[in-house]
C-alpha cells in the first residue's frame, strides 16, 4: 500500500479510462464516490489551481470535457482532496475550493428567493439549507464567499458575483447582533457584521 506523500506515476489516458468507468455507473446522476473507500495508492501530481485550472504534471488540463469527468469522481476526507474510483484513491492538490461558481441567477420558490449557481464544470447549485453559502476573512480585509456543492466539496464564488451578492445584501438581528447577509432558499446567510461592512462601504 503506497504510504502518503508517494507519488504514483499514472498516464493521463489510464487515469481518464479509470475515471470513466468509475462514472458509468448505472442510472443517471453522480457516481457514488461517498460509497467507495478502496486503498490510498499515493498522490498524483495533479493540482487545481485557485482560479479552478486543473494541471496534470505541470501542464493545464485544456479539454472541459475531461476536467468535468474527474470533477464527478473527486471526494474529501480529513481536509484531503482525492480522485476515487472504486478500486483505487489518489490523492490529488487543491490550492483553495476545487470548484469556482461563476454564474448566479435568482429564481423564486415557495419560500421566497432561491440563488442557484453555476460552477465551473456545469453543476448547477441551489443555494439553501443543503448547499450553504459561507464567508471567510481574506488577507486583504475583505470577504471570501464560499458554496457547498456537495459532501465537503466547495465552490469558490467569483468575486463579480460576490458583489452582486452584497448589491442583494439585508441587515437581520442575529444572535443579539445585527449582521448583513444574503437571503436564498428559505435561509439567511450572514456574511459579516452590518457596522463592519458599513466601514467597508
Amino acid at each position: 500500500m503506497a504510504k502518503q506523500g508517494q507519488t504514483v506515476n499514472r498516464s493521463l489516458e489510464g487515469l481518464t479510462t479509470a475515471a470513466r468507468d468509475a462514472a458509468a455507473s448505472p442510472g443517471k446522476g453522480l457516481p457514488p464516490v461517498h460509497l467507495w473507500n478502496p486503498p490510498f495508492c499515493g498522490d498524483l501530481d495533479m493540482r487545481i489551481a485557485t482560479d479552478g485550472t486543473w494541471f496534470y504534471m505541470g501542464t493545464p488540463i485544456g479539454r472541459p470535457a475531461l476536467v468535468r469527468l474527474f470533477s464527478t469522481i473527486l471526494k474529501r476526507e480529513e481536509g484531503k482532496h482525492f480522485l476515487v474510483t472504486p478500486v483505487e484513491k489518489v490523492g490529488i492538490r487543491v490550492d483553495d475550493a476545487p470548484f469556482l461558481a461563476v454564474e448566479m441567477v435568482r429564481d423564486q420558490a415557495a419560500n421566497g428567493r432561491l440563488l442557484r449557481f453555476r460552477t465551473n464544470v456545469d453543476d448547477w447549485v441551489p443555494c439553501d439549507g443543503m448547499h450553504r453559502l459561507r464567508f471567510e476573512q481574506a488577507e486583504d480585509g475583505g470577504l471570501k464567499p464560499y458554496l457547498h456543492v456537495r459532501a465537503d466539496l466547495w465552490a469558490k464564488v467569483t468575486r463579480a458575483l460576490y458583489y452582486d451578492l452584497v448589491d442583494m445584501g439585508e441587515q437581520r438581528m442575529i444572535d443579539g447582533r445585527m449582521m448583513f447577509g444574503i437571503e436564498s432558499g428559505g435561509e439567511f446567510f450572514a456574511m459579516a457584521d452590518a457596522e463592519q461592512v458599513r466601514d467597508q462601504g
